[in-house]
């Protein structure tokens, strides 16, 4: 567990809240975080809410001064509520970075990035990173993003720097497309080679599993970020299991990112 002090907590949206923290010292775990993985982050000092809350890695870059890591999120509980009240200077304990990352394909023409809300944040992070391990070659990054309205589309801005091409889903067509990501993507999928091109996803399961299953007799390679409700978030509560084709898993440990071929969604009933 260490420290990180807020730089700023910032509210983009009628949800979803952008928060910077500072964690001293070069030598810091997070240096070596990689897209996908995750932290357990709790107002320091304070008792409740009693379990720390999970939350992707955003953006993580390095000054003189130590690393930092930002965390977007949504306030759907009283976790995150917490967390948007808090103000610059004070102080979050963070355990991190955890889990399993996105593998990262340097010779991919064509890198696919398919999020759902707030599921963009990982795969920003992920897309800035594709660009720096391509050096000889610089992927057409599309990010197919999708949420309920318009005004609850988040991380757009950071895209728009990484993607060549952004394509745009609302539920209720007030921006784009009418209708899920998970459609929108359909219309293309014949766009795309399983020889050059990968894909990676990350929003809530119901959407992932759809997104499988659009896949069907088109083998895409895929990985997917699975959001889960997590205790501990290393392994130990066995609370965040998955089931897989070959039993179960754990999210925060072996996950949360999965190659899509691998989980059960007949099993997992969502």
């Amino acid at each position: 567990m260490m420290s990180g002090k807020i730089i700023f907590n910032r509210q983009i949206n009628r949800d979803h809240f952008l928060i910077s923290l500072r964690i001293p010292g070069a030598k810091s775990s997070f240096k070596g975080a990689v897209p996908g993985q995750f932290a357990m982050l709790r107002v320091k000092g304070e008792a409740r809410p009693l379990l720390g809350r999970p939350l992707s890695i955003y953006s993580l870059r390095q000054d003189d001064d130590g690393i930092i890591v930002e965390f977007l999120y949504r306030v759907v509980g009283k976790g995150t509520h917490v967390f948007s009240r808090l103000k610059p200077g004070e102080e979050m304990s963070l355990l991190g970075p955890l889990g399993h990352g996105f593998d990262i394909f340097p010779d991919r023409d064509f890198v696919v990035l398919i999020a759902g809300g707030v599921g963009i944040a990982p795969l920003s992070f992920l897309g800035e990173r594709c660009r720096q391990y391509s050096a000889d070659t610089t992927p057409k990054i599309v990010c197919y993003a999708g949420a309920r309205s318009s005004d609850i589309l988040v991380g757009l801005d950071r895209m728009e720097k990484i993607c060549s091409d952004i394509r745009i889903s609302t539920d209720d067509g007030s921006r784009g497309h009418r209708g899920s990501v998970c459609d929108l993507f359909e219309c293309d999928i014949t766009s795309y080679d399983s020889n050059d091109s990968v894909i990676y996803c990350c929003g809530p399961t119901p959407m992932i599993k759809r997104f499988s299953q659009l896949l069907t007799g088109h083998p895409l390679p895929c990985q997917v970020s699975i959001e889960e409700r997590m205790a501990c978030g290393v392994g130990a509560c066995l609370g965040c299991a998955v089931s897989v084709k070959s039993g179960y898993k754990r999210v925060c440990k072996d996950g949360p990112v999965f190659d899509i071929d691998e989980i059960d969604w007949e099993a997992e009933g969502c």
